[in-house]
């Protein structure tokens, strides 16, 4: 499938924006485990949404885009010196919340899972007293 203009962009934008949040802003809000899943661009490649992923509890995420929200002037320039483009885009920025999705639903699986093992083991043991025989 040939990818076009938009989404050869925006996958350099988003190493780019890794590179600069992970490396270049020193804010303490800002966690270690901070990563941009996605940089969507527009078609005419003036605006970028970036999803960003935090790993942390609600308060930290809503501290770390803030920081990211406040130094959006910062990470535009910084942008702008490593890639070739006619416009610098405008950036959004978005909390991505599909590691804390993919979280729950594995945590559904497994207690679904656990109650089948357990439904399972009391099976077993009514068989094996002879309960289900009569």
């Amino acid at each position: 499938m040939r990818r076009n203009r938009a989404e050869i962009v925006g996958e350099q934008i988003r190493k780019i924006l890794s590179d600069i949040i992970g490396n270049k802003l020193g804010d303490p809000r800002i966690p270690f485990m901070t990563t941009v899943t996605a940089a969507k661009m527009s078609s005419d490649l003036t605006h970028c949404t970036a999803f960003i992923s935090i790993y942390g509890d609600d308060q930290t995420k809503k501290e770390a885009m803030r920081a990211i929200e406040h130094a959006k002037g910062f990470i535009r320039c910084e942008l702008v010196k490593q890639i070739n483009l006619r416009v610098a885009p405008e950036l959004h920025f978005k909390l991505d919340n599909t590691l804390d999705e993919a979280a729950r639903i594995d945590d559904v699986i497994s207690k679904a899972l656990a109650r089948d093992e357990e439904i399972r083991n009391e099976a077993r043991a009514r068989l094996e007293k002879g309960e289900d025989e009569e």
